[in-house]
């Protein structure tokens, strides 16, 4: 479709009297189906995830378009062949666009008919009558073309008769579901009742039933829970959900992390650093920048950079900054009023330390106090620390005399641990240029 617009447009424009190049017509389409390519790969759009559900389908497409737009006219603009013809590119994306409408509303009109005239839905039921069973029962009944037909047992493991063999009960009603055109059996079965699961498999594929089983770990595990498989062999339940153990995303953060703070160092700190640099060494003796060793992620100390806020003393590893705190400078009031004075971790961040966005870093003497005091204060530290982060933004920053405050400052860490995205960490750093523009009450 793609090609036959190209060249349909081509021909238009020509007929509509504008000059077109014959580059246009032979060299370039080449570089259109690439281009076209690279788009959709990007957006996936054909693949097995993007192709699921129509919103995903419209969604990848005019993403794909627009992309493709975007680098088409730069190939275009930059090419030897520079004298494109502009009245091409409109006829050919407005064109592009309406076909494009035309056909997702056949195809989407298409799937309406296969599935709800054409009966193209697949009818289920459950076995199992638990907690697991009833989310599961939840989950059929918002979804739009599978027929559910509730639950085909009232109770949750009653498979077994005296004698050890599937009962009479459950064979009547898997004949039941046959005669329902029940297809799939979906069985939620308790941990302790997995023997029982090639038993049940073959009663119903005697009655030419598909059974497939959930295990019912609801009552054993409190947290939500998600299943991966290692090898393809062993199945492997997580409590928790990171995002960041996926290599990939691992990946994503590290490219924003390099990309963001070397433009910081190479745009602002090549110029603010001797300015801060004398403005601190006029008001007290000592180096420019404070260092300290800080909790890294897996708990591993690290050298944390600062532009020194205070007069030198001993007390800078055990005692935290307070409002109207003595030892603090006027210029490092004024620093630490406005987060300048963090600034240099953007060195950290660079050689890979800290993060961009993450938990706070914490004196390694308070790690050691928190741990013993707030529950999952540990987890926090299975991402790198941050310059910024998700509690942060939300005011939980500076001194924490009370330990709710730390309670609240570890629960906002563990939510952007399990709900990380590269938008997220966009909104959190906009949230922090927004406070810092605004000023923050605990910033002192």
């Amino acid at each position: 479709m793609v090609n036959i617009v190209y060249f349909f447009a081509y021909q238009f424009t020509a007929y509509m009297g504008k000059a077109v190049s014959s580059e246009l017509q032979w060299h370039y389409v080449v570089v259109c189906n690439l281009i076209w390519i690279v788009s959709t790969t990007s957006f996936g759009l054909y693949s097995e995830y993007g192709s699921r559900r129509i919103e995903r389908i419209y969604r990848g497409t005019w993403k794909s378009v627009v992309l493709h737009a975007v680098l088409f006219s730069i190939y275009l603009f930059f090419s030897k062949q520079n004298d494109f013809s502009r009245s091409f590119l409109v006829v050919f994306y407005g064109m592009l666009a309406i076909l494009f409408l035309v056909n997702r509303f056949i195809g989407t009109s298409f799937q309406f008919l296969l599935f709800n005239h054409l009966r193209g839905v697949k009818s289920v039921a459950i076995m199992g009558n638990n907690a697991t069973g009833l989310q599961l029962a939840s989950y059929f009944e918002k979804q739009r073309y599978i027929e559910f037909h509730g639950f085909i047992n009232d109770v949750a493991d009653d498979y077994l008769d005296r004698n050890g063999q599937i009962s009479d009960a459950v064979g009547r009603q898997f004949k039941m579901a046959v005669e329902k055109g029940i297809k799939d059996i979906y069985v939620t079965i308790a941990p302790e009742r997995m023997a029982d699961m090639t038993l049940l498999t073959e009663e119903a594929e005697r009655q030419c039933v598909r059974l497939k089983f959930i295990p019912d770990i609801s009552g054993a595990l409190l947290s939500p829970y998600t299943v991966s498989y290692l090898g393809n062999e062993f199945p492997v339940i997580s409590l928790r959900s990171e995002p960041l153990e996926k290599i990939h995303n691992r990946f994503k953060k590290r490219v924003i992390d390099v990309v963001f703070s070397g433009l910081v160092i190479l745009f602002v700190l090549s110029w603010l650093y001797p300015i801060i640099a004398i403005l601190i060494k006029m008001q007290s003796k000592g180096p420019v920048l404070f260092k300290q060793l800080r909790s890294g992620r897996d708990d591993e100390p690290f050298w944390c950079f600062k532009f020194r806020s205070m007069r030198m003393n001993s007390d800078s590893d055990k005692r935290q900054a307070s409002k109207n705190d003595d030892r603090i400078t006027p210029i490092g009031k004024f620093l630490r009023k406005s987060s300048l004075d963090e600034l240099p971790q953007f060195f950290n961040v660079f050689m890979g330390h800290m993060s961009v966005v993450g938990p706070r870093p914490h004196m390694l003497s308070h790690t050691e106090q928190y741990k013993g005091i707030v529950d999952q204060f540990m987890v926090r530290h299975f991402l790198k620390p941050g310059i910024t982060g998700w509690a942060q933004v939300n005011g939980y920053r500076g001194e924490t005399k009370e330990d709710y405050k730390m309670v609240k400052r570890v629960e906002h860490d563990i939510w952007y641990l399990e709900n990380w995205s590269a938008m997220l960490d966009v909104k959190i750093i906009f949230m922090t240029v927004i406070n810092m523009v605004k000023g923050e009450e605990n910033a002192y």
